[in-house]
């Protein structure tokens, strides 16, 4: 499991009393452009099958589905932090094992195709990507996603938005929705690249895997920018439209995972920070505890320990 995936909120359990179903008992929210649904199961069950028509992006919120996207996986767990974007006509095989003693709850958004098209033709129009390779696109294949703090920030607005009793709440899910795409495709983006995917067709990809390759010297947003022949508020531009990041963002992201993995492997911190393009290892131990939360001793001592 990615330790760094961000949960979502979490609506209260309905009691079991007010459920017409044990197993997926669906709560609608019909909007505009978007059907909210929350699903809730609470008893064990195998082999349930859900069915989209349209394109539905799913989120879980609470305990565990063992599923399969019928015709297209295997099977694999499915938790909360996770996100798994469904293909027009595809059916979710699931399995719920462990809801007798966890129920799990999760989120469905089935959208509707033609906002979806003219918002995507919107953003091709007037705000075309640095790189002519890439388009504003939604990537059908790369459907499991871990949700960063953007994705999950859009898909709890979504929420809040469809459970609100407002009067205006089909203006605001519209506006919310867009938002939901941009960050949905920048994070396919970032699952992309990190897997190698866009290597060799993007200048993006041909950036990243310099980073990666990198990171245990010192790195210039300049002469990474001039290798991918982009100017440098291009090179800024590309990084935010393609992965809703900056540059040196990115980079700092880069050697904190990288850093971690090195702890783990019993690297000392001097090491470790040195290896990571850290020349200080009061600031690299500033840094780390910035954005783990904990110091990278702490996080060598914790990981050590559960093994």
């Amino acid at each position: 499991m990615n330790n760094n995936k961000i949960l979502l909120e979490t609506p209260e359990l309905k009691r079991e009393n007010q459920l017409l179903h044990l197993v997926e008992n669906q709560t609608k929210f019909n909007l505009n452009n978007c059907e909210f649904s929350i699903y809730e199961t609470h008893k064990a069950a195998f082999d349930v099958k859900l069915h989209f028509e349209t394109i539905a992006f799913t989120a879980m919120l609470r305990g565990k589905k063992h599923m399969k996207l019928d015709n297209k996986t295997n099977y694999f767990d499915y938790y909360p932090g996770e996100s798994v974007l469904v293909s027009p006509g595809e059916t979710m095989v699931i399995d719920f094992p462990e809801a007798d003693e966890t129920p799990s709850q999760c989120i469905s958004l089935s959208l509707n195709p033609e906002f979806i098209e003219n918002s995507l033709n919107h953003l091709n129009y007037h705000l075309p990507k640095v790189d002519e390779t890439s388009r504003w696109n939604i990537e059908l294949d790369e459907y499991f996603l871990f949700n960063n703090q953007s994705l999950a920030s859009a898909t709890n607005n979504i929420m809040r938005i469809a459970m609100d009793d407002n009067s205006q709440k089909d203006i605001m899910a519209d506006f919310a929705l867009k938002e939901l795409l941009i960050r949905l495709m920048q994070t396919q983006a970032r699952s992309m690249v990190e897997k190698n995917i866009a290597k060799n067709k993007s200048r993006i990809g041909f950036a990243v895997d310099y980073i990666k390759k990198n990171l245990h010297q010192k790195l210039s947003i300049d002469s990474i920018a001039k290798m991918a022949y982009v100017s440098k508020s291009n090179f800024f531009k590309m990084f935010k439209d393609e992965l809703g990041t900056s540059p040196n963002d990115f980079i700092l992201q880069e050697r904190i995972n990288r850093a971690k993995e090195l702890l783990a492997s019993q690297n000392s911190i001097k090491e470790t920070a040195y290896q990571t393009g850290f020349s200080d290892t009061n600031y690299f131990t500033r840094v780390f505890k910035q954005l783990v939360g904990v110091t990278p001793k702490s996080y060598q001592d914790k990981i050590l320990f559960l093994e």
